[in-house]
């Protein structure tokens, strides 16, 4: 399935905004991704395996709240993260 990318994590995918992984939850695409490209579950999972506060996963257009949400083929997962500054 394809994951979009947000643009202050492309760093670690060799700045490409969509990705492509498989799995049947969010962790598992997660992990996968983090195979490839490491580094990247990190910054948007936190050492309990919660999704951080600053990151938003949705898949179609439904927010997941956590990494045990069941994907389907062909679903479009968007990875979206909050900016802050002053």
């Amino acid at each position: 399935m394809t994951v979009s990318i947000p643009s202050p994590l492309r760093s670690y995918t060799g700045h490409r905004c969509d990705v492509e992984a498989d799995g049947a939850t969010i962790g598992e695409v997660l992990s996968a991704l983090d195979r490839r490209y490491p580094g990247l579950r990190f910054r948007i999972i936190t050492e309990q395996d919660t999704i951080r506060r600053h990151i938003r996963i949705f898949i179609n257009d439904t927010q997941a709240q956590h990494l045990a949400v069941p994907l389907r083929p062909g679903d479009q997962i968007h990875i979206t993260c909050a900016l802050s500054g002053g």
